[in-house]
Parts: structure tokens; sequence; C-alpha cells
């Protein structure tokens, strides 16, 4: 999301187009918090040194996290870590072996290298991830969450009065 009134606070890498509707929902959670982002494809194998590049500026263009989406091997996410400090939020993509495969490269980082993860095809969760620590330096940000959850709250109260009545 580009625009002069929103900075960019959030780096979306996919490694293939294919992974495009894995982020829609990060994207959307983003969009509706107000959370500038923006995205790339690149490629941890066969475009290193571009993930590099963008990794190592990622801190100077004004970004607080970069949320990486991958499949299979699942390197993204740890070679975006590896050239930064910001906290790099993996986004296991479902694959041949279901997203499994994915998973279990983001959560079985070296030592020194942390990688977040979340769950296999949970870009909601990898956008709000990412909002809540750019709300840590945003006191506006931090309200739109709290509001988002209190409604979030009060929509699954509602399902239940009308279950109960049912």
């Amino acid at each position: 999301m580009r625009s002069s009134m929103t900075p960019i606070r959030v780096g979306i890498v996919l490694g293939s187009d294919s992974d495009l509707p894995a982020v829609a929902d990060a994207e959307a959670v983003l969009q509706e918090l107000g959370v500038g982002y923006e995205r790339r494809i690149l490629s941890a194998h066969r475009t290193p040194d571009a993930v590099a590049e963008y990794s190592r500026g990622a801190r100077a263009r004004g970004l607080v996290a970069i949320i990486a989406a991958a499949g299979g091997a699942a390197a993204l996410p740890g070679a975006i870590a590896a050239h930064t400090t910001l906290p790099v939020i993996g986004l296991p993509v479902a694959g041949p072996l279901l997203g499994i495969d994915a998973l279990l490269a983001m959560v079985q980082m070296p030592g020194g290298v942390p990688v977040a993860a979340v769950g296999i095809g949970g870009g909601r969760n990898a956008g709000l991830m990412a909002a809540q620590i750019a709300a840590l330096t945003d006191a506006e940000l931090a309200e739109r969450l709290a509001r988002a959850r209190e409604l979030q709250a009060a929509r699954v109260l509602e399902k239940d009065a009308r279950l109960r009545l049912g």
C-alpha cells in the first residue's frame, strides 16, 4: 500500500508470484489497520544478492518488520533474517507437503538468526504480528489494534448469544 499519507512500515517478500494468494490476508489486515507496506518477489536461491540488498536496506527505508512468505525449502525468511536485525515473520505456504516442510524450515533456524513463524497459511496472523510490532512506536495504531480486538470479541459473543437462543 503506497500512499503519501501512509508511510511504508512493513515489507512483504514472496519467493514467487505463486505465493501472492498466501499474503492476501496479511495485506488485508495491514490495509484495515492503515499500515503501509511494500511487496517484493525475491528468491533466496535465484536472487540471493537482491535478497541481501533488500534486507540490509530495510531499516533505512523505514521498515519495522518483514513478512517473508515461502514454501518448500522455505529459505527466504532465514536468508532475510541473516541480513537484518529487524523482526522477520515467516509465513509458510502450502505446497506438495502441505506446508509442513516450510513450517519446519522456519522454526528450525540456527541460534542467533531468529525467524518468528505463523501457522501454515496464516497470513492474517502475519499481518497482525507485523502491525503489533509497528504499534510499539505508534500509539494511534496501538489503539486501532485494541479496537479491532474488541470488535473481534464482540462478534464471537454475538455468535454465542445466537447459538444459545437458537
